[in-house]
């Protein structure tokens, strides 16, 4: 299991950057993102270009992304980024990413969706992350637990989720490192230098606008690469707005077609999790260490104190 460390936890006063690696981001969209960051948490908030900046559906060009979000890595006095929202972008600026002054400063990397693939880089350099709502989404509508589930973890507090059981659910207990994110990422990063090694870990997934035909396929993917025969557990969390054929249907939702691909597996499986693109998006720490419990009336994720820290 690789060793990940947690960059440094935050305290009132700290600078964190915002900044729109992906798609593009309507700058009156996050000031109440804003406004929590800095008068309701105590927060310094630097702003990068690309948040007033506009090229296609990306918030800028490849080059002036990448710069924008370089500057914020190598800034040793911003102690979180935070993504303004995902969409698509980060997989076009990924390689070009210098991360030799973040491992001397290291901080967290906070966003989802799109995001996971920076998440998914940091992990690979051995540090922890926040899948966690964004500037823009931290404000829907229902997310209150979602925004105190993110000021917790980072500002170093440990939290605990419960979710009420579901049918297909699978009861065990797992303790393991939890990674994942956007299921379509995570397909896309497949046999890339960016590909996590998921044997003993805890598993999360979540997609938006998907046909279910896809997600059939992503899932029969996934399974064909090895990626979920070894888990230690695996979380599934919400899959919205997804769309079915017009005629025929595909036949099975989404939480069907999951649990047909992992049926031949023994590891605790938890639907229903509260993550993914919904207003209640709690924050999970990828490479965090987490204690998984199913039982037949409900599931439990808490997070531990024995990840290893800086």
């Amino acid at each position: 299991m690789n060793e990940i460390k947690l960059p440094p936890f935050l305290k009132p006063g700290d600078q964190i950057g915002i900044v729109a690696p992906a798609s593009v981001i309507r700058y009156e969209d996050i000031l109440g993102g804003i406004e929590i960051f800095t008068k309701k948490w105590g927060l310094q908030v630097k702003e990068g270009e690309t948040l007033t900046t506009a090229f296609n559906q990306f918030s800028a060009d490849d080059e002036t992304r990448r710069n924008d979000l370089q500057q914020m890595l190598d800034d040793p006095d911003i102690h979180a980024i935070i993504a303004a929202r995902g969409g698509y972008g980060c997989s076009r600026i990924v390689d070009g990413l210098n991360f030799d002054k973040f491992l001397q400063h290291p901080k967290w990397i906070v966003g989802f969706s799109d995001l996971t693939v920076l998440l998914s880089q940091v992990y690979q350099l051995g540090y922890a992350s926040l899948h966690a709502p964004m500037a823009k989404s931290i404000t829907t509508y229902g997310g209150e637990k979602a925004e105190e589930s993110l000021r917790q973890l980072l500002f170093g507090e440990l939290p605990e989720y419960s979710v009420d059981a579901y049918p297909l659910n699978r009861t065990g207990e797992a303790r393991a490192q939890v990674v994942g994110g956007n299921l379509c990422i995570l397909n896309h990063l497949l046999g890339s230098e960016t590909e996590i090694d998921f044997t003993g870990k805890i598993l999360f997934i979540e997609d938006i606008n998907e046909y279910l035909y896809n997600l059939d396929r992503m899932m029969i993917q996934m399974k064909r690469a090895g990626k979920l025969e070894k888990l230690a557990g695996l979380i599934v969390g919400q899959f919205t707005d997804m769309k079915d054929n017009s005629a025929p249907t595909f036949g099975k939702d989404s939480n069907d077609i999951i649990h047909e691909h992992i049926a031949g597996y023994d590891y605790p499986v938890c639907f229903n999790f509260p993550v993914g693109h919904v207003g209640d998006n709690r924050a999970i720490g990828v490479g965090m260490q987490a204690r998984l419990n199913v039982t037949s009336e409900t599931a439990h994720l808490q997070f531990l104190a024995g990840s290893s820290s800086i």
